[in-house]
């Protein structure tokens, strides 16, 4: 039995999927890795089907055409037999004692006949410039190392999120959630993290440092240049998630999932407002217009509490340019604490 499928999507990553492929075979038999090739002009195909080659029972590869990140994450779930379901990017990488840790909960929870919907588990900023860390741990808001629900969480606060790196999901429930990412566009992640939370309903946090998030690189699209010039595909992320719930879906949810997937929409929110303001012009202004005014028309009541009674509404109390000027301000300060770049 496979316990966990972990996808890699791969776009040129010949020079770093080594160590992230490597630190996912400590599964062994347990495990699956589906490598997926998106279109890379360099060796990362080369080095995919050496480890098939090497580990066919573990390793499978999928060669396409590039589709971006979110066509890497579909291509694996497709594929996916394992009971849990795990994306690792290509420049990332597990933790050996955490990964253990989380392979045995799993396999006992399983043997027990109690898989939960959702794991949860601690990620950590490695810094390449100093070799620091920085960890984003939730042992404040879930039951540590306990089955819960949603109503046995805490309230979120602030930029606190549960970011995909945190997440695994029991494969059936991502299937049962339909869950489809665009093709061709930066930040899906966003997507997978709230999307398919409706259909989680037992939770089990593990106090696990497991997702290594590699952060140093030039081209990330966590880089507030590469951020302020991939806008349009923030919003077409944004939009997709105000689409996906109402907010009477949402309100009907368990209490602590609604309150967590509101709070999520007002960061996303944020995020997206100084993707878009974070330069100021006409067309920017415009877009940015026209995005609420698709959420007004299409969902009154969750226009309102994201526009008038969420963190958004402090950001707009500030007038234009000094509504952008706030807003990187404060994602600077973000930056400056993680050392995200």
């Amino acid at each position: 039995m496979k316990y966990i499928t972990f996808t890699v999507p791969c776009y040129n990553s010949q020079a770093y999927m080594r160590k992230c492929v490597d630190s996912l075979l400590i599964g062994g038999e347990d495990v699956e890795i589906v490598i997926v090739n998106d279109g890379s002009s360099d060796g990362t195909l080369s080095i995919a089907r050496e480890y098939e080659k090497k580990y066919p029972s573990i390793v499978k590869v999928v060669d396409k055409e590039n589709g971006g990140h979110g066509s890497g994450v579909n291509a694996g779930l497709s594929l996916a037999s394992g009971l849990y379901y795990k994306v690792v990017d290509s420049d990332d990488w597990a933790d050996e004692a955490a990964y253990i840790q989380l392979l045995d909960t799993i396999k006992r929870h399983a043997a027990e006949g109690n898989s939960p919907d959702l794991y949860v588990v601690n990620y950590v900023y490695e810094h390449s410039a100093d070799n620091t860390r920085h960890f984003s741990r939730y042992d404040k808001k879930f039951p540590v190392g306990t089955f819960c629900t949603w109503n046995d969480v805490k309230k979120f606060r602030f930029s606190l999120m549960l970011l995909m790196h945190a997440l695994v999901y029991r494969t059936d429930v991502l299937k049962k959630s339909g869950l489809r990412l665009p093709e061709h566009t930066f930040y899906v992640d966003d997507i997978v993290s709230y999307d398919p939370l409706p259909y989680t309903r037992s939770l089990f946090y593990l106090n696990a440092d497991f997702y290594r998030y590699f952060i140093g690189r030039a081209d990330q699209s966590v880089n507030l240049p590469n951020m302020v010039k991939r806008y349009e595909q923030m919003l077409r992320v944004m939009r997709e998630m105000t689409d996906r719930w109402t907010y009477e879906e949402i309100k009907s949810q368990p209490k602590g999932l609604g309150k967590y997937m509101f709070h999520a929409l007002a960061n996303y929110m944020l995020t997206t407002m100084l993707f878009v303001l974070g330069e100021y012009t006409k067309e920017r202004k415009a877009a940015m217009k026209e995005l609420w005014r698709h959420i007004k028309e299409r969902d009154l009541k969750l226009y309102r509490k994201l526009r008038y009674r969420s963190y958004v509404a402090v950001a707009m109390l500030f007038p234009g340019r000094l509504r952008t000027a706030v807003l990187i301000s404060s994602y600077r300060t973000l930056c400056k604490k993680i050392k995200l770049g």
